[in-house]
């Protein structure tokens, strides 16, 4: 996973200096793969739509940008593609990890992919579950609008399942039209500006506790202590050869 943080070219506003930290809003974003998951993030944060992408590790995005007139940093986790298989879904760990971590989570399937449109009731139980008391906010996006002719799912069923799941719906092209995928993302950005921010952990035990997956954890000092031994015997080798 890394973590994209120099995106200055495309911040819609910029930081005055002294200033307070900004509220953080953080996004997951959730679907099967090949649905085009990145291809929606990035078009959101860069206006930019870049057709082919390296396999989903599950990178994580962020930007400035100005949220009813207050700077807000907003963090996209994308997250590798879940799968349909026979006994029933298969969904990397690192997707349950970034569910915990949001505050709001975008479904996503593709128009053209049926299957992804039947992922979509588990990864929202997914979403549910993993939230606890305090469930995220969720939206349904269905991707690639402009592909009619490879249409597998009605323009009909895709409101229907939302308003089943309680959510609400867009049906976009990350392609084709950037205004709808920045109308979907900017609506719920603003949804969760309006809510109180978390209160931040009462001590430093707490944080520890609560420690995301999704950072990276520091190298264990045993195993560079082993590296650094090797390389001492390693000189200590050269030197006796030498000397003989």
């Amino acid at each position: 996973m890394r973590l994209i943080q120099n995106m200055s070219t495309i911040a819609e506003c910029t930081a005055p200096e002294y200033a307070f930290p900004n509220r953080v809003i953080k996004i997951a974003v959730i679907g099967g793969s090949g649905v085009g998951k990145t291809a929606l993030v990035v078009r959101f944060l860069t206006r930019r739509f870049i057709g082919d992408y390296e396999r989903n590790a599950g990178n994580l995005y962020s930007r400035e940008v100005q949220v009813d007139g207050d700077q807000v940093t907003i963090q996209v986790q994308d997250t590798p593609g879940a799968e349909m298989t026979d006994n029933g879904i298969s969904l990397p760990d690192h997707v349950s990890c970034s569910i915990q971590w949001a505050d709001a989570v975008v479904l996503v399937y593709s128009v053209t992919d049926r299957r992804s449109f039947e992922l979509i009731d588990q990864l929202h139980q997914l979403a549910v579950r993993s939230g606890g008391a305090g469930a995220p906010p969720v939206i349904l996006l269905a991707n690639k609008a402009d592909l009619l002719h490879l249409r597998r799912v009605d323009s009909q069923q895709g409101p229907l399942l939302a308003g089943t799941l309680g959510c609400s719906f867009y049906e976009v092209s990350a392609s084709e039209d950037y205004s709808q995928v920045h109308d979907a993302f900017h609506r719920l950005c603003c949804q969760l500006a309006k809510q109180p921010p978390p209160p931040p952990p009462a001590a430093s035990g707490a944080t520890e506790k609560r420690r995301s997956p999704l950072i990276p954890r520091p190298k264990s000092p045993n195993m560079q202590d082993l590296k650094r031994r090797f390389k001492q015997a390693l000189s200590a080798k050269v030197r006796t050869v030498t000397s003989v």
